[in-house]
């Protein structure tokens, strides 16, 4: 069975399927953690001010419950209205009971971690880092897409993938364990000091916490050696889309934009190419 997976026209298939049905659950993780976490910092407060809540959740709402319904007749999804992609198409972008039109960014999701999660099967090939990487790449699409909607980074996802990338490199399965510390702790280190010499010298909070965390992840994962490059690379990235982004809304140059989805950017293309980027541009550079 794991031989039959080596081969490419097999094992691209099957990750790109298995991207799609990920890729429907990170919708309901896009979705529904936030208003998780407003519920509980929401709950918090009232414990904290010794009050009750006067809104407190009658049933339980989590990642798993309760069954996704449509957000304007409250009918349940079906099973077969729930297929990745396929049932969008069926239905024809709109709910089978009041044909209210659904968001076509679903079935984008789902197809962007299909194509994504295939992409890294075609590059790194069937082996013990890919379902490593994999994890990676649903983690930062999870990220981007809750970053771009709430400006918010859940340490629920930052902090497992920055402890899955040292567990993982103990083995030295993607670097060496000393470069993945050491990855971790400057990657935090280098945005915080970022933070407060902005802070101190604006009065301005420039990022969230949870980018340091982000940068310590991809540190973890990939060692220091790639973190100049992953903060290059945001900084561009970050300095084209965020312009465009603002000139296309008609927003003002001081609005507040995510930056989140640059270091996930970033981070993915130096998963795959980081080290042939840094090695031409150091061979460049000394000749």
């Amino acid at each position: 069975m794991y031989d039959f997976l080596s081969y490419p026209p097999v094992l691209l298939p099957v990750v790109f399927i298995l991207g799609l049905c990920i890729g429907s659950f990170l919708n309901v993780v896009i979705y529904r953690l936030p208003v998780m976490m407003q519920n509980q910092w929401r709950q918090e407060c009232y414990d904290y001010l010794e009050q009750e809540n006067p809104t407190p959740l009658k049933t339980p709402f989590n990642l798993a419950q309760p069954a996704s319904t449509c957000p304007k007749c409250h009918t349940a999804i079906k099973p077969w209205q729930n297929i990745p992609v396929l049932s969008y198409l069926l239905l024809r972008g709109k709910c089978g009971h009041c044909k209210t039109p659904i968001a076509a960014r679903y079935p984008l999701v789902e197809l962007a971690t299909g194509a994504l999660s295939a992409f890294v099967a075609w590059h790194i090939g069937y082996g013990p880092q890919l379902l490593a990487l994999l994890f990676f790449t649903w983690c930062l699409i999870s990220l981007t897409m809750i970053d771009i909607d709430h400006q918010l980074l859940p340490d629920s996802i930052t902090l497992p993938l920055l402890w899955a990338g040292l567990l993982i490199n103990s083995q030295g399965l993607l670097t060496d364990l000393h470069s993945a510390v050491f990855g971790a702790a400057a990657g935090y280190l280098i945005l915080w000091s970022v933070y407060w010499a902005f802070k101190l010298l604006t009065g301005k909070e420039g990022m969230g916490f949870g980018d340091f965390k982000l940068l310590a992840a991809l540190g973890a994962w990939f060692g220091w050696q790639l973190l100049p490059l992953t903060i290059i690379l945001s900084s561009l990235v970050g300095a084209v889309l965020g312009v465009a982004m603002l000139a296309l809304q008609g927003k003002e140059k001081s609005t507040p934009i995510p930056f989140g989805p640059y270091l996930a950017i970033a981070g993915w293309v130096a998963m795959l190419w980081g080290h042939q980027i840094t090695g031409a541009y150091l061979q460049y550079s000394g000749s």
